[in-house]
This record gives C-alpha cells, sequence and structure tokens, in this order.
C-alpha cells in the first residue's frame, strides 16, 4: 500500500466519519437529555435529502436558499416530532418512549414510499461541490472539504452552545435530573424541544451532504446511516457531544481503511464492522471512550 492510496483512504474516511458524526451528535443531545435513542433521527436524513431535491431540481429554487429551506423545515419536522411523539408520553415508562420512536421511523419511511415513491432519485450536485483538487496524487473532491469544514464548524458551535449558553446550562442540568430543573422553574420542555431542533438540523446538513456523496434518493436511505451514527455515539460516548463526533470518525476511519486492506475479501463485510464494533464496545466499555455514567 503506498502513500497516495493510503492518504486517498484517508480522505475518503474522513469524509464519511464527517458525515456519522453529524447524526451520531444528534443521538447523543437527545439521549443526552432524554435517556431517549430516537430511531427517527437516521430518516431526518431522509426528510432532508428530498427536500433539498424538490428545491432545486422540481421547483428550480437556486441551491443555497432550497439548502437552506432543507435545514429549517428539517429542524421544524425534529420540533413537531418531539411535540407530537415524545412530549404526550414523556412521563411513561421508557419502553414506550422507545416504541414511540421505532413507530416515527417507520411513519416517516413509509410516508415516503407511498406520497413519492420508492425508485431512487438523482439528487443534483452543485458545481461548487463537484470539483477535485490533486495533492501530490492524491486526488481531494471539493464535497469533501466542505463536509470537513462544515462538520468541524458546527461541531464548535454545538460544543459553544451546550457549555457556554444559558440553553446549554440547562440541556447539561436535565441530564442529571429533569424533576429538580423543573422545581427551578426552568421550562424542560422547551429547552427539550431545542435540542431536538439542535440535532435535527446537523441532521439534515448531514443530509444534504450525504445525498451529494451518493445521489441516490430514496425512502430508506436513512436507515443504515442512521444505525451507523448510532453506534458511532455508543462508540464515542452516547451523551458527549465530542464523543458522538470522536466515534463518527473512528467508526468512518474503520470502513473504508478495513476494506482498502483486503478489498476483495472485506468488501462485503463493510457493515458488519460498525455492528461489530458496538458488540464489542458494549462488551468492553459500555459508557464509550469519551462517555461517563449518568444517573437514571
Amino acid at each position: 500500500m503506498d502513500f497516495a492510496f493510503f492518504a486517498q483512504q484517508i480522505v475518503f474516511g474522513l469524509t464519511l466519519g464527517c458525515l456519522y458524526a453529524l447524526l451520531a451528535i444528534g443521538y447523543s443531545m437527545v439521549y443526552g437529555v432524554l435517556r431517549l435513542i430516537n430511531f427517527a433521527h437516521g430518516d431526518l436524513l431522509m426528510v432532508s435529502a428530498y427536500i433539498g431535491f424538490f428545491g432545486i431540481a422540481i421547483f428550480r429554487i437556486p441551491w443555497p436558499i432550497a439548502f437552506a429551506i432543507s435545514i429549517a423545515l428539517t429542524g421544524l419536522t425534529g420540533f413537531l416530532i418531539d411535540r407530537g411523539a415524545y412530549r404526550p408520553i414523556r412521563n411513561s415508562p421508557r419502553i414506550s418512549a422507545l416504541i414511540t420512536a421505532i413507530g416515527v421511523s417507520f411513519l416517516l419511511e413509509n410516508l415516503g414510499i407511498v406520497i413519492i415513491g420508492g425508485r431512487p432519485k438523482t439528487f443534483p450536485t452543485p458545481s461548487l461541490f463537484d470539483g477535485v483538487l490533486v495533492v501530490q496524487g492524491v486526488q481531494i473532491p471539493s464535497l469533501s472539504i466542505w463536509v470537513v469544514a462544515v462538520t468541524a464548524v458546527l461541531l464548535a458551535v454545538v460544543m459553544a452552545v451546550v457549555r457556554r449558553s444559558r440553553v446549554g446550562i440547562a440541556m447539561r442540568a436535565l441530564s442529571r435530573d429533569i424533576d429538580t430543573v423543573r422545581l427551578m422553574g426552568i421550562d424542560a420542555d422547551r429547552v427539550i424541544s431545542i435540542t431536538f431542533v439542535i440535532g435535527s438540523t446537523l441532521a439534515a446538513v448531514g443530509g444534504v451532504f450525504w445525498a451529494m456523496r451518493y445521489p441516490a434518493v430514496e425512502p430508506l436511505m436513512g436507515v443504515i446511516p442512521g444505525l451507523k451514527a448510532f453506534v458511532a455515539a455508543v462508540l464515542g460516548g452516547i451523551g458527549s457531544v465530542s464523543g458522538a463526533a470522536l466515534g463518527g470518525l473512528i467508526l468512518g476511519m474503520a470502513e473504508i481503511l478495513i476494506v482498502a486492506v483486503q478489498p476483495e475479501a472485506l468488501s462485503g463485510y463493510r457493515d458488519a464492522v460498525a455492528f461489530a464494533i458496538l458488540i464489542v464496545i458494549l462488551l468492553t466499555r459500555p459508557t464509550g471512550l469519551l462517555g461517563e455514567e449518568l444517573p437514571d
């Protein structure tokens, strides 16, 4: 394996890892506040991709406006999911919330199939993201540069919000004791809704980039990326924003590099890598790499 080939795989792994990280952060934020695995989170990637597709290809909206609308409407979708599905069962047993999350996921997927159809559609990639930069024989797609840069900026923004803003302080307090937070006069439902909106917005950005990276948009496109992002969140430490980002990068790198070493023998096991990592991390370090024990 020469340097150029190895560096090329690093570029691919870093791009994929950043896409996983954008989704994994949303999983971690919701779990940190509610102890809820929002299995509908991956389907928000699909929602974002379809909104962007219709905006550009059908309504001929300029792509920056179409992407902004996609991100905003996906954030609104996350807000409505919380208010319509999760808020009414906030005080119910956790199994009820888990079943509801699975139900919302199936609802979004089947609405996509019924309303739009199951045939994949080609996502139009704007020319800004379509170039290739060649450095020492290594081809770096413009899209990869944008994915890494945007992920880094969004991670920094989310970390600043969580650590320094009043809403972030409230989120961290909710992760410890939601009942005490309510007794202190904090509107817990409002903070939870903001958490869903932030997580959904990150998933929307990931959805737009994913649709340009793998330009076949269909109703079930968010299932596997959503599951792998969940694995990334568990790997990094679910409930930890920085841990989710780290887990996404490790998972993306692992998928690409393992297949690169033995493409003929291991290419068919690419998806299995993620779930093998999940089993190993649950057996050896259930709190993840950067996670910590959180109160029930």
